[in-house]
């Protein structure tokens, strides 16, 4: 039987460690991926996935953690408050770039296809993954909280505290903006 964040947070409080690394296991890969995704750096990236956990772990034993049901977008809003927080210290925006021991690629469940199908889809992850890069950093950000970290559009503006419209707004332009780069792209080759 599944049991549900809820009940892995209260049997963690009575002492069982083993259900708290349940509840990491089940929600590391997105809260990594959305941090990488921000960071763009792999090592900073593992700081803050390590710095959310202590906080997650702190809250939870002092008793505060109220979000009903809600962990992982909890999660996802400190890893959030800690990728702003991290910007902010180093005061530049750095370039998601795959390194020789994290490639986002990696964390993304692909089907057994052939090996030229596995390869098709790289390229095409890569390609999306590159025009991604292009965006204006607001588009960037609504992009990857909605496709990397699934989270809604409400959960969206709450994070980022702008307007649902704001919200949905950039995630437009941000398809628009994809769309008229892949054009290009596509002349390019012409």
């Amino acid at each position: 039987m599944l049991l549900s964040d809820q009940d892995l947070i209260q049997q963690y409080l009575n002492g069982s460690e083993q259900a708290f690394e349940v509840l990491l296991n089940r929600h590391k890969t997105k809260i990594f991926t959305s941090i990488y995704l921000f960071t763009r750096d792999h090592e900073v990236a593992e700081d803050i996935f390590q710095e959310v956990f202590i906080k997650i772990i702190d809250t939870l034993r002092k008793g505060k953690y109220n979000h009903e049901g809600k962990f992982l977008q909890w999660a996802l809003r400190i890893s959030y408050n800690m990728c702003v927080d991290q910007f902010r210290r180093s005061k530049r925006q750095t370039q998601v770039s795959p390194s020789e021991t994290f490639d986002v690629l990696n964390v993304i469940q692909a089907s057994d296809d052939n090996m030229e199908q596995t390869m098709i889809k790289s390229q095409g992850i890569h390609r999306i993954q590159s025009l991604v890069d292009q965006l204006p950093p607001e588009q960037r950000e609504v992009v990857i909280l909605r496709h990397y970290a699934d989270m809604s559009f409400k959960e969206i503006s709450q994070l980022t505290r702008v307007s649902i419209n704001t919200a949905l707004g950039r995630m437009r332009y941000a398809l628009i903006n994809l769309r008229r780069l892949m054009e290009e792209k596509v002349e390019l080759v012409y």
